[in-house]
């Protein structure tokens, strides 16, 4: 098996002002990456005090001062400028967002894009978050459920009616343009209502760990949550697809090159790794990945 390569697309911080959007995508595209994945967030409060599911501590491992371009409208810049690169989320808060829109600006961009978009579909964690946008907390992860539903209708053109708890969608909605291709969803998370979640409705799992403590059989015994949830419902459980975020991995191409074997053997068939944007960029880390590699 062999683990496809992928690359964090940086729509934070000072690089998209410093460097672009559009010229980072190009670099990583250039350099050989398979795919460029950005990352979600609308808004942040100025202290956080949600617990960040994705540290020891429970505390946010970057500044509430972080400029964040828009996902969305850094994955377009991003099709400008590349013609083969896929484009993804890693991962997009869902529910913080009209379904219907969302729907449309995910379809403009895999048509402008020639059908290289994926979503990685979360149901958020930061409470202060929902607050601001005036998007209940509560239950957000049945909404993520029910959004996701409403955008693959959207994207048969004519959704027809939908009616839920949540949302109401007259019969007479008409969706254009159709995405160039059908955009595979991939549920984020790490709880097991997620990882059901991700065989149930998903068409595979987004998961996320640190270089440092990377646990494949952690991954394995996930995946099989997913799977059996999947032949549960009825599902090809063989059909989804484990996409790993390697977080805390910019310039270690020896330590991931070793790790791919057992991330190959725990079912991830494609990893995100960060680029360091100096001492080379994304040349050098692919051209160091593939010589890790292959010794």
């Amino acid at each position: 098996m062999t683990v496809r390569i992928g690359a964090k697309l940086p729509n934070s911080g000072p690089l998209p002002e410093t460097i672009g959007i559009g010229a980072m995508a190009r670099a990583l595209e250039s350099a050989g990456f398979e795919s460029a994945w950005v990352s979600d967030h609308i808004v942040m409060p100025a202290a956080i005090g949600s617990q960040y599911p994705f540290a020891v501590d429970g505390r946010a491992t970057w500044s509430p001062e972080t400029p964040y371009l828009d996902a969305l409208i850094a994955l377009a810049l991003a099709a400008g400028t590349t013609d083969r690169v896929r484009l993804g989320t890693a991962v997009l808060v869902l529910p913080l967002r009209n379904p219907v829109e969302l729907a449309k600006q995910a379809a403009s961009i895999d048509v402008a894009s020639g059908g290289r978009l994926e979503l990685g579909v979360g149901a958020g964690w930061l409470r202060e978050e929902f607050d601001a946008l005036n998007a209940p907390f509560a239950r957000r992860g049945a909404r993520l459920e029910e959004w996701m539903h409403i955008a693959r209708a959207c994207w048969t053109g004519r959704p027809g009616s939908r009616r839920s708890e949540w949302y109401e969608l007259p019969d007479d909605v008409v969706s254009l343009p159709t995405p160039a291709h059908e955009i595979p969803l991939l549920v984020g998370g790490h709880s097991r209502a997620a990882l059901e979640r991700a065989g149930r409705v998903g068409d595979g799992w987004l998961a996320q760990q640190a270089l440092p403590e990377l646990a494949p059989a952690e991954l394995r015994d996930a995946a099989a949550i997913m799977r059996a949830a999947a032949k549960n419902a009825g599902r090809d459980p063989d059909g989804l697809r484990v996409v790993l975020r390697i977080v805390e991995s910019a310039g270690s191409a020896e330590g991931v090159a070793r790790a791919l074997p057992e991330l190959a053997a725990a079912g991830v068939d494609e990893i995100i790794v960060d680029v360091p944007w100096d001492d080379g960029g994304p040349p050098a880390a692919a051209a160091a990945l593939r010589e890790a590699a292959a010794a």
